[in-house]
């Protein structure tokens, strides 16, 4: 896991992502000298996992929804250098056969040249992994191919991603397709309005990736998962939202009970839990280097995919937070909402805090993304190794916090939860959420089947 000072940094630093993150990241841990073996594994355990912890650590580049391509790409060029070595399961991007080849540095290269591609102010950090990784691999054709291998696996994926026209740099992107068209509030009732501190400079006023919904997909048609929107601002079941989400995501609840507290500041960002939750999983089922890669790659694919369904729904319903809904409530025809001109949700900045913690996302409310994500993680873990499994996770949060699980899918519905008591989502938009996640999760699993014989 990284450092929470990052997130302490968002406003003060302007870096404008989904949840927040500068470019310092925690110390990584150096790789133990390996030396590889028929089966996949190393001493010092399976490479790619190893690869992706060392990715999880450093992250690829700011924020998560950026992050969820990044790494759609690095285990989609793992997954390919591995097949590469000894066809297992259907190659991605890149149908190659480099038998003899080393699979630690096919691996390790993989890794390192998407990682450099990605975030060149990282570098000097892949670099030094690389060279550490590569120093344990013993000189000779077997580690030259394994090399050539990773290359082109790395080569033939990033090519493949290179329409998005993504900078790599400057942050946040001032151009390019994810960036328009530019939001533009109409001030209607249920219209998504800026919310502080990205509603005036020198933050704002922005709402992020508003064309990030129009991204080429990685695995399935965003199209076949079209969410029905939130509540109409008339309905009965609005009104009953708005007003729990009122009593038990204000920053002064008297309902929401100690554990909910918890659980909101604990899943603030769960992008980076999900790598490490993943890691431990594989790491306890024992899998190999090709069942590892096969199950990272599809849970980064449906991650990814799942995000830009979500990012669709988002600027296309165009719905306002809690924040704004809270606030206005006497502007939405509802005769069963009350406004509260002073509510906060507990997701919000605390006057005591030097370097702010918490903040609303600047992006539409419906449909949550962390129950989006978060979902879509799980059904792909559930798919391969079963939904019972013990679980403990930590976050940067909390300190010292540990939450225990019995298996993935509660996992995913506490994180969707969260959002909830944390005063920044409808139930709703959890809801849906947590549906579009499933179902993508559910078919992205089907892919990359084994390979015929």
């Amino acid at each position: 896991m990284f450092s929470s000072s990052g997130y302490r940094l968002v406003l003060s630093l302007a870096v404008l992502t989904w949840a927040g993150c500068d470019t310092e990241r925690a110390e990584l841990s150096p790789i133990a000298e390996t030396a590889a073996n028929v089966s996949g594994q190393t001493v010092a355990g399976n490479p790619v996992i190893h690869w992706n912890a060392f990715a999880g650590e450093l992250m690829v580049d700011i924020g998560p929804v950026i992050d969820s391509r990044a790494f759609a790409i690095l285990h989609a060029a793992m997954h390919d250098a591995v097949n590469g070595v000894e066809r297992r399961y259907e190659p991605y991007s890149a149908d190659l056969s480099s038998p003899g080849a080393s699979l630690e540095a096919a691996v390790a290269t993989a890794a390192h040249d998407v990682l450099v591609a990605l975030s060149p102010n990282t570098r000097e950090k892949v670099e030094k992994e690389y060279t550490t990784a590569l120093a344990a691999i013993s000189k000779g054709r077997a580690k030259n191919k394994g090399v050539k291998l990773g290359r082109q696996a790395a080569r033939a994926n990033l090519k493949r991603r290179s329409g998005d026209e993504i900078p790599v740099g400057a942050w946040p992107p001032q151009s390019g397709p994810i960036t328009e068209p530019v939001y533009v509030p109409t001030g209607e009732p249920g219209d998504y309005a800026f919310t502080p501190p990205f509603d005036q400079p020198p933050l704002g006023p922005i709402a992020l990736f508003p064309g990030w919904g129009r991204l080429t997909p990685f695995a399935v048609d965003p199209t076949n998962y079209r969410l029905p929107g939130p509540d109409a601002l008339t309905s009965e079941s609005y009104a009953r939202d708005l007003e729990h989400l009122a009593s038990v995501g204000s920053l002064d609840s008297r309902t929401r009970t100690d554990d909910q507290t918890e659980v909101a500041k604990f899943w603030f960002e769960p992008f980076p839990a999900w790598n490490e939750i993943a890691n431990r999983a594989l790491e306890k089922q024992q899998l190999d280097a090709w069942d590892a890669a096969r199950t990272l790659a599809l849970m980064y694919l449906a991650v990814a995919d799942a995000g830009i369904a979500c990012f669709e729904a988002k600027y296309r319903y165009r719905f306002w937070r809690p924040y704004t809904a809270i606030r206005r409530a006497a502007e939405d025809d509802n005769p069963r909402t009350t406004p509260d001109t002073a509510w906060l949700p507990l997701l919000w900045p605390s006057a005591q805090d030097a370097e702010p913690t918490f903040l609303i996302p600047p992006i539409p409310e419906y449909p949550s993304a962390a129950a989006v994500i978060s979902a879509a993680a799980a059904e792909v873990l559930v798919s391969v190794l079963g939904d019972e499994q013990p679980i403990e996770v930590m976050s940067p949060f909390q300190p010292g916090v540990t939450r225990r699980f019995s298996s993935f899918t509660q996992v995913a519905e506490e994180t969707g939860m969260s959002r909830v008591y944390g005063g920044i989502h409808f139930v709703r938009a959890v809801r849906d959420g947590a549906e579009l996640g499933r179902s993508v999760g559910r078919d992205v699993s089907k892919l990359l089947p084994p390979a015929s014989r």
